[in-house]
């Protein structure tokens, strides 16, 4: 891969009518980082399974039965990752940085992080779009970084993309039909999915992505876990309206606006 040919044209590559909306790079990190960072996370959930205050992150369990051994067996995600000194380490790699000041520009705010555990027998998330769950002011550009923790392949749910759709607006979705959805789960009903495509990634493959690009990920039929950890990031400035909840405007839990680029310089305050 020619680096510098494909950053140049990122911008084009996400948002293009015709362009794929998205851009796998192989081999980003080393496996040793996928393997800190899962262990990081692990420490979070085992924590919180003590009582132990884990805050600003947001451990989400499941909402079906898995087997269970360890407290992290049973997790869905974990949210609100990013001020952590290990995901500020990745956020101040220079080729990271290259990433999100060609996908967005200098000023920019990291505002959404999820470690996905997607243990063995959990549900796929249907076929949806993440700018719907974004609804700000703005609505582009927002851009996500999806780091493969462990190998992505078929049988332990991969991600499923639909290439091209990230130049069509925010579909329709309805909540996730599906008995015991984990909570938060959408879905796009109607459209044509046939000309998606499978993920297949190695731990340390990075994906950068835009917000609109439809995909989905399938249930996990293997006997091990498809991890992955995500960040979203908007410009500087983006308005975020939160949700709204019995009638008043609160903020999204899930979000934490955090300070990260300004005219193209690291500005992380943890």
């Amino acid at each position: 891969m020619d680096y510098d040919a494909v950053l140049a044209a990122l911008p084009q590559t996400l948002r293009d009518a015709g362009a794929p909306g998205f851009q796998v790079f192989p081999g980003f990190t080393e496996a040793s980082v996928a393997k800190a960072i899962r262990e990081d996370v692990t420490a979070i959930a085992r924590d919180a399974a003590k009582g132990v205050d884990v805050s600003p992150a947001l451990v989400v369990p499941e909402n079906q039965a898995l087997f269970e051994i360890n407290p992290e067996d049973v997790i869905s995600k974990i949210f609100r990752l990013h001020r952590r000194p290990i995901f500020i380490e990745f956020l101040k790699d220079p080729r990271v940085i290259e990433l999100v000041v060609a996908s967005i520009g200098e000023d920019v705010d990291c505002f959404l992080s999820q470690f996905i555990f997607k243990n063995s027998g959990a549900r796929g998330q249907p076929w949806h779009q993440d700018s719907y769950y974004f609804p700000f002011e703005p609505l582009r550009p927002i851009v996500g970084l999806w780091l493969a923790i462990t190998e992505a392949t078929l049988e332990n749910g991969c991600l499923h993309i639909l290439p091209g759709s990230q130049s069509e607006g925010i579909k329709e979705h309805v909540p996730d039909r599906r008995i015991n959805a984990n909570n938060g789960y959408v879905e796009i009903i109607d459209h044509d999915m046939s000309g998606s495509q499978a993920c297949l990634l190695q731990p340390g493959d990075l994906m950068v992505f835009d917000s609109h690009l439809m995909h989905r990920s399938t249930d996990n039929v293997s006997a091990g876990v498809r991890a992955a950890m995500v960040w979203h990031f908007a410009r500087a400035g983006t308005e975020d309206p939160g949700v709204l909840r019995q009638g008043k405007r609160l903020p999204n839990p899930v979000n934490d606006w955090m300070p990260y680029l300004r005219a193209g310089r690291v500005n992380i305050v943890a």
